[in-house]
């Protein structure tokens, strides 16, 4: 059963990744409220190579609706600035040479709907990421069963652990999506 037990401690790992990554993927969606984890998906292109804005800049939240970007190369501001407007945020930027300011306007009843699909799909996404792990082990232990190294009934036993184990993480994920959709759609 050692290997049986390993590959679930494998896809445990990965299901815990996939809901850990979701999470993150949330954090970068807007909601009324300014968060420095906006930023994180946004990508400048900074001498030819695409940089997490991160990288490039200090990101402050100075009020409850405004954040800040003070990049540490000056002449990179026209390409922050440039990414910002670009990127499905829907924030304006406004320069003043050394910083950006970024205030977040209440989201229109619209945009908070756009908003709630563009979470969604972000956990249909993570959803899709644990069941591919359960059938990358699910192929694996009918691998185990052909070489004679399990039997039939403990790969079964198996394959109702991993699909339990499916099935929590899932449903992991559909609650961060209530929590998110709640606090898009609050005004």
């Amino acid at each position: 059963m050692a290997p049986v037990d390993d590959l679930l401690q494998d896809a445990v790992r990965r299901m815990d990744a996939s809901i850990e990554h979701t999470r993150a993927e949330f954090n970068t969606v807007r909601t009324g409220r300014a968060s420095a984890a906006l930023l994180d998906r946004i990508q400048i292109d900074y001498y030819g190579t695409p940089t997490p804005l991160k990288q490039l800049a200090t990101i402050n939240v100075p009020e409850p609706r405004m954040l800040t970007v003070q990049p540490f190369d000056p002449t990179s501001i026209r390409a922050i600035e440039k990414a910002i407007q670009e990127s499905d945020l829907g924030l304006t930027p406004s320069n003043d040479v050394k910083l950006i300011r970024l205030p977040m306007p209440q989201p229109n009843e619209e945009r908070r709907k756009e908003l709630v699909k563009v979470v969604r799909r972000l956990a249909e996404e993570g959803k899709v990421a644990v069941r591919n792990v359960r059938r990358d082990v699910m192929q694996h232990l009918q691998d185990l069963t052909k070489n004679h190294e399990l039997g039939d009934d403990d790969e079964r036993r198996a394959e109702e652990r991993v699909q339990k184990l499916t099935d929590d993480h899932t449903k992991g994920i559909d609650d961060l999506l209530k929590h998110k959709e709640a606090e898009i759609m609050e005004v």
